[in-house]
């Protein structure tokens, strides 16, 4: 299974949601193929947020070797499933899909955890330490649910 993890600028909230499930698809031995991108192209190259790979350190995961790279409309033809943090993302990424198989790849990514809420994984960019330790135990939840939705771990 091949998974896209899509915010706005691919430095926050998608390399973090594609470090921790990296880290668990690693740990638990699955083949799961894990990557990030971003619907903007303001960071491309660029590695993750100083701040998100700081505190992500302190979770036992690096994410420091992830560079920012622009959503494609080719994404669609080589992921199976492509995981938005927000609404606005999910609209984005949803008026670039040819087809109707490309619409049924592209998800919430809470929708994991909270099934038919459509919730946002918030930006912390512009926040404080704070908000990046909330959506960094928001994005860890979020993918044990998906592991667990998808039958991949039991859940504990």
């Amino acid at each position: 299974m091949r998974i896209l993890m899509v915010c706005l600028g691919n430095i926050c909230r998608s390399p973090m949601a594609d470090g921790w499930l990296r880290h668990k698809n690693k740990k638990l031995g699955l083949s799961l193929e894990i990557d990030s991108a971003g619907t903007a192209n303001y960071h491309v190259g660029e590695k993750p947020d100083h701040r998100m790979r700081k505190l992500s350190l302190e979770y036992g995961i690096s994410i420091d070797e992830l560079r920012a790279r622009q959503f494609s409309v080719t994404d669609f033809d080589h992921y199976d499933i492509i995981f938005a943090m927000d609404q606005s993302n999910l609209k984005n990424i949803l008026d670039l899909a040819r087809n109707k198989e490309d619409k049924q790849k592209v998800r919430l990514l809470l929708n994991e955890l909270h099934p038919g809420k459509n919730l946002e994984v918030p930006d912390p960019y512009y926040g404080t330490e704070a908000n990046f330790r909330e959506v960094i135990e928001l994005l860890d939840e979020a993918t044990e649910a998906f592991l667990i939705n998808n039958q991949l771990i039991v859940k504990q």
